[in-house]
């Protein structure tokens, strides 16, 4: 369920960002760089842009390829895979290539994020959209201290880095400090988003017990997500920067 929480989510503010940047019908060029499933790519392939994918992880690229041979052709032509590490992105394509570059929970696992993130921006053509999907490291305390865990969650508080459900060692990024490193590649903070905040506590192998309850679960967490101050306690944020937008103002989301 919370995976659901997350693709669902991201996938609609990423909607609500390109129909609010982009001329309706305008087939644009992303670049998905860690695309893990390829989730949020092929939906966006299915929509009739042009996908670029970038990953280095082999199960992960198999996963992809399974996913694309079960779509028609034409979506399929649109989708292009490339083997690689996501920091080395300017081995691969030429300054400006993209409209659009996700970098969706790659972050957490870069022990030196910036360098990452200048190669995104430069890869990103003037007016075009960076999305980000970080943890949050001003809620760290929140999932041990709902669980209980008093020690945990009080280390938490003066810590940016956390012990993932699986017991891997991950980073988390303050939203201050990713809007400052953005301003610093010339894709300045434009929305952010707050993802899983009413349901980051719930079990892995949890289900909702309707499509009711799945629709007023989506959209508790879609207004909480956009709502201060339950966005900032939310367990990841979805941040969305412009290149070449320095005069622009950060939008409320």
């Amino acid at each position: 369920m919370r995976n659901t929480v997350r693709r669902e989510l991201v996938a609609r503010q990423l909607e609500e960002q390109i129909t609010a940047r982009f001329p309706v019908g305008q087939r644009l060029r992303v670049l998905d760089v860690g695309l893990g499933h390829g989730t949020q790519a092929l939906r966006l392939a299915r929509a009739g842009h042009r996908i670029t994918g970038l990953e280095s992880h082999a199960p992960l690229i198999k996963a992809v390829r399974t996913a694309l041979a079960a779509e028609p052709e034409g979506i399929r032509e649109r989708f292009k895979l490339i083997e690689g590490d996501s920091r080395e992105t300017g081995v691969h394509f030429l300054p400006g290539s993209f409209d659009v570059v996700l970098c969706h929970g790659v972050l957490m696992y870069t022990e030196q994020p910036d360098p990452l993130l200048a190669g995104l921006a430069r890869v990103l053509a003037p007016g075009g959209l960076l999305s980000l999907l970080v943890r949050n490291a001003d809620a760290l305390a929140m999932r041990p201290g709902l669980a209980g865990d008093w020690e945990t969650a009080l280390a938490s508080f003066d810590s940016t880095t956390y012990a993932t459900r699986a017991g891997r060692t991950a980073r988390a990024d303050r939203l201050d400090a990713v809007s400052a490193t953005l301003s610093g590649i010339g894709a300045p903070l434009h929305a952010w988003y707050g993802v899983r905040v009413l349901t980051d506590q719930v079990a892995d192998n949890a289900h909702p017990g309707s499509v009711r309850e799945l629709e007023l679960m989506l959209a508790a967490e879609d207004r909480a997500g956009r709502t201060d101050p339950y966005r900032s306690v939310a367990a990841l944020l979805h941040v969305c920067g412009v290149r070449g937008a320095p005069g622009e103002a950060v939008a409320d989301a």
